[in-house]
């Protein structure tokens, strides 16, 4: 929610005072590599694993999904695959065992080099843990193909709200990375705002304003365990997590204007990061832990400014566009993931570290809160499509687009989790 950044610190200042997301392509690349997934022989437990890696594979936006060429038996053939134009397929099978474990095996095989085995692997799981396995097996052919790690066995959060008569609820939700498994993790009559994963992925920094009042938690995502974080008068706000966990940087407006705080969560220990007479908000540290990226009027308007951490030293990133908010570096630190302002468009742009370029990757009129995917490849984001607020994703170069049509009620503020182990 970072376009309204400034009218979010007001309302902040006043207030002192079993489902699915199924990804809609709706732009495309046509140099993805052609993959086939074959429906894993089996049982309805074979059919529901195809389906899940083919709508992993398809997020990615690195592949392109062939469809099974006709059938001249129960299985088809290299050939029929090469014909029907996949460089490599996905096959496997399942069988099922005592006590609800089944026994699952799949294999990648290169079309194209007449039926080189790349990949083959056999696991035994408890059927309820079929989706989690079919993520994994999508994450070992997405890097055996592209040399990178995947990203099908992270997790999303992000805030539903729920509109009931005059009353609304708003819910902290996990998700699978697809948008299955869904889970509540909090749930409360009071906004909840500016959900921040740990990076070991156990823990989510959010804001509450349960008591009618601005207040950072963090909640134990395995069993709903809170802590209260901080609790200062005026606002508490945009929590990011230090890359070592130990820290979070915060917003705090108790001496004033809103400034950046750094609180050591072992002791509590605060220290303030920034000065003067501006609105400074959205912190997130860079990879490396040497600095941070924040927004900031201080030029006039909102804008995207560096914070060394060695020394203080402030300087400004961001000159293109009229409003630029809620950066993020990728992972390599070679480019800046921001709320991106043309005119009066917010979208979603990216900002090469070397020549200060942005390129805008999103051309709706209100999207928001981008959030990186751990290999960096993917920004998932909040915008409109037909009167509510749904999920997006598009690649970082801008050549692949999905919409993840919402549940029912308003989903907004996603944040993607780093690996999970």
């Amino acid at each position: 929610m970072i376009y309204r950044i400034f009218a979010l610190m007001s309302f902040m200042l006043m207030s002192i005072s079993g489902y699915s997301l199924d990804l809609e392509l709706t732009q495309g690349i046509s140099s993805a590599m052609p993959v086939g997934v074959d429906r894993f022989t089996g049982d309805a437990d074979g059919h529901e694993i195809s389906k899940v890696v083919q709508n992993d594979l398809r997020l990615s936006g690195q592949f392109k999904l062939v469809a099974a060429p006709a059938r001249q038996g129960e299985e088809l053939t290299v050939t029929s695959w090469k014909k029907a134009g996949a460089d490599n397929i996905v096959t496997g099978e399942v069988k099922a065992l005592e006590n609800n474990q089944i026994e699952v095996h799949f294999e990648l095989t290169d079309v194209v080099s007449k039926g080189r085995l790349l990949l083959a692997k056999t696991f035994t799981i408890n059927r309820h843990q079929l989706r989690d396995l079919s993520h994994h097996i999508s994450d070992l052919v997405y890097h055996k193909l592209t040399g990178e790690k995947g990203v099908f066995s992270t997790r999303i959060a992000y805030v539903l709200v729920q509109t009931h008569g005059n009353a609304k609820r708003y819910s902290l939700e996990i998700a699978d990375v697809d948008g299955y498994n869904p889970q509540s993790l909090l749930v409360s009559s009071e906004p909840i705002m500016s959900p921040s994963w740990s990076p070991n992925g156990k823990r989510i920094a959010y804001v509450s304003f349960e008591r009618k009042k601005a207040q950072i938690y963090t909640v134990r995502v395995e069993d709903g365990k809170r802590q209260l974080v901080t609790d200062f008068s005026g606002i508490n706000g945009a929590p990011a997590w230090s890359p070592d966990g130990k820290k979070l940087a915060v917003v705090l407006s108790k001496s004033g204007n809103p400034k950046i705080y750094e609180i050591d969560l072992a002791n509590g220990a605060l220290k303030q990061l920034t000065f003067g007479t501006s609105i400074d908000t959205e912190p997130r540290y860079a990879p490396d832990g040497k600095s941070l990226l924040f927004t900031s009027g201080r030029g006039g308007g909102p804008q995207i400014y560096r914070l060394a951490l060695a020394d203080g030293k402030i300087t400004r990133i961001s000159y293109d566009g009229n409003y630029n908010a809620r950066a993020s570096y990728t992972p390599d630190q070679k480019n800046i993931v921001m709320l991106h302002r043309e005119d009066k468009k917010f979208n979603i742009g990216v900002q090469n570290t070397s020549t200060a370029r942005i390129t805008q990757l999103t051309f709706a009129n209100l999207d928001e809160s981008p959030s990186l995917s751990p290999n960096g490849r993917l920004v998932l984001y909040a915008t409109r499509f037909n009167e509510k607020g749904v999920l997006a994703v598009v690649s970082t170069d801008g050549r692949i687009r999905m919409r993840l049509p919402s549940r029912e009620g308003d989903v907004q503020e996603p944040a993607w989790s780093p690996y999970l182990t």
